[in-house]
């Protein structure tokens, strides 16, 4: 039976029937009993291992194929009719041939196998800022997990209603799996997301980057929004003022850490508190008022476990301890728990890891092999965040004070700045950029770009992308969010790092509300405001960031920033520009400011 009387979903489902020719079809309604059902089935073939339901209730786990273990960026396409509407950081095919290519693979693909159609809210049911998905697949992972990231289930459709055809439709199969035909294929123009012979989270729950981002960067061009890969989170200052801040920053910086950051004693003591309200993504849209608003259009976290600990992250830690998902972490025997590296130091003598071999863990670790695998996730319910915000569920969503970008530099890079304006903020997303670590390749300190931390993700041109954030800046005009640049990695010359991060990043986002709220005065510089070394709290912390250390941490040297400019002009003109993206001239004009300035 199915949940819903809009014609625009039935005949999308029966194509998609008709297409892939499963033996049943089962319409995901959320209700508890039938997941349940659900759960036990796959308990039953093995598709997920039920866990220790005393230490980890409701926690299962499940392994995917070895060749099927992260995103595909090289088998990830954007289609849209005109080759330079996808522009020059996506992967693009013309969608009528991408439709036939796929169709042969989709073509009875799911004979012997149950279609699930599971309905869901990317955003609280209800909100403005929500949008419809329904997503066709053949997995049991796919939908338990889509439970967890989702509003899933009957009520979804009641923000799409009986006419709409706003709703995006996402097609997947595991098929068997064979990375030869993998591919995960957004049509944004169609409001389309197909994926095929992946089992991976990353690549198969189509809510997530291939919607919250691909797709809905798209749609928030046309309607005049945002959809940003951003951790949103509030502040709680001793006087009960919550401001709220969104951030953006490559993999590997911190991003989940700081979403659920925990103040350093001294702030506790003073009534500080920070509030969850998303770790990945935030869709925001001018509000009545004309402030920025944002919500988390997820309901959950697909978190990485290697690294996650009682130490680095123990609200991310806690978020795991029910109703969990893990996905290619290793398995204690012992006691049939998990483990991961970095969660303790001590790995289980009786141990599987993560591809299925029994191993004693103590020796196998020993020997420079890992138990899980580098990218093993947990899916967990945002409800288990000890710091979820109360405005989690907040269909207006919470008004946005700053937004600030961050990336891994060892040297050019200030611990904070404040941007002039929002056009020159604009130019600081552009410019995100890290610097590989010994761990990612061969070479280290070489540059990565990565604007706005969105370049897997950006559904459409990056050049009309900074255009439209460009636009957005008009529309808000004085009441746009104050933007500002972080960098936690600044090392000595001996490679340390200098500043101690983790909670302390609290001391710098007490300085950026104080900037929101003009409490404070800065330093007016040639890349943007700095904070005036006393005005950055040390206090706790002052044996090791002495007034040196901070004079390091926030020195701009006219050297290494002449060579950050040139490097962004190259960028601009040979990544973006000569490859089909259409540089907006006002980003061109920040450089030529930022030189000026330099050289004055």
């Amino acid at each position: 039976m199915s949940l819903t009387n809009n014609q625009n979903v039935l005949n999308w489902v029966d194509e998609m029937v008709a297409l892939c020719k499963p033996d049943n079809v089962v319409w995901i309604d959320g209700s508890e009993e039938q997941l349940n059902a659900l759960r036990k089935e796959a308990i039953e073939t093995g598709e997920m291992i039920e866990l220790n339901q005393e230490k980890l209730p409701g926690c299962l786990y499940h392994r995917t194929n070895p060749n099927d273990v992260a995103r595909v960026e090289d088998r990830t396409f954007i289609c849209t009719r005109k080759k330079e509407d996808a522009g020059p950081t996506n992967n693009w095919c013309d969608p009528q041939e991408m439709y036939a290519k796929l169709s042969k693979l989709y073509d009875g693909v799911m004979k012997g196998r149950t279609m699930y159609v599971i309905p869901y809210s990317m955003g609280p049911i209800g909100s403005p800022l929500a949008k419809v998905g329904v997503e066709v697949t053949d997995s049991i992972y796919v939908v338990l997990n889509m439970n967890i990231m989702t509003r899933m289930g009957a009520d979804a459709f009641k923000n799409l209603g009986d006419v709409s055809n706003d709703f995006v439709r996402g097609l997947h199969s595991k098929a068997d799996v064979n990375p030869e035909e993998r591919y995960i294929v957004q049509f944004p123009e169609d409001n389309t997301i197909w994926s095929i012979n992946s089992a991976y989270g990353g690549n198969v729950l189509l809510g997530k980057k291939c919607f919250a981002l691909r797709i809905a960067s798209f749609q928030g061009k046309n309607e005049g929004w945002m959809a940003e890969h951003m951790l949103i989170l509030g502040v709680k200052k001793p006087d009960g003022d919550i401001k709220y801040i969104t951030a953006a920053f490559p993999s590997a910086c911190g991003k989940t850490n700081l979403a659920m950051l925990i103040p350093p004693e001294g702030y506790k003591k003073n009534g500080y508190e920070v509030f969850t309200v998303g770790d990945d993504i935030a869709w925001m849209k001018p509000g009545e008022d004309g402030r920025l608003y944002a919500i988390n259009p997820e309901n959950g976290f697909f978190g990485v476990a290697p690294g996650t600990n009682e130490k680095s992250n123990p609200n991310a830690l806690h978020c795991t301890m029910k109703n969990a998902i893990f996905t290619n972490v290793a398995i204690n025997n012992d006691d049939n728990t998990v483990w991961w590296e970095k969660l303790d130091k001590n790995p289980p003598v009786n141990a599987t890891e993560w591809k299925g071999a029994k191993v004693n863990g103590v020796e196998y670790t020993a020997a420079g092999n890992t138990l899980a695998h580098p990218n093993s996730r947990f899916t967990a319910p945002a409800e288990n965040c000890p710091c979820l915000s109360s405005e989690f569920n907040n269909p207006a969503g919470v008004p946005i004070s700053a937004i600030i970008f961050g990336g891994r530099r060892a040297s050019t890079t200030p611990l904070v700045y404040q941007s002039f304006d929002w056009t020159h903020g604009t130019y600081i997303g552009s410019a995100v950029s890290s610097e590989t670590t010994a761990a990612a390749t061969g070479a280290v300190g070489v540059l990565r770009h990565d604007p706005m931390a969105m370049k897997p993700f950006i559904g459409y041109n990056v050049g009309d992308y900074w255009a439209h954030w460009l636009e957005m800046g008009e529309k808000l005009g004085d009441k746009a969010p104050k933007i500002f640049n972080v960098n936690w990695f600044k090392q000595d010359e001996n490679g340390n790092f200098i500043w101690p991060g983790f909670g302390d990043n609290m001391r710098v986002l007490d300085w950026i509300i104080k900037r929101c709220e003009g409490t404070v005065d800065a330093d007016e510089t040639a890349i943007g405001y700095l904070p005036k070394k006393e005005d950055i709290n040390v206090e706790g912390i002052e044996d090791e960031v002495t007034p040196e250390v901070m004079d390091k941490l926030l020195a701009v040297d006219k050297e290494l920033w002449t060579k950050e400019i040139a490097e962004m002009r190259r960028y601009y003109n040979e990544d973006i520009a000569a490859k089909g993206g259409k540089v907006p001239q006002a980003l061109y004009e920040e450089l030529d400011k930022i030189e000026a300035r330099l050289n004055k």
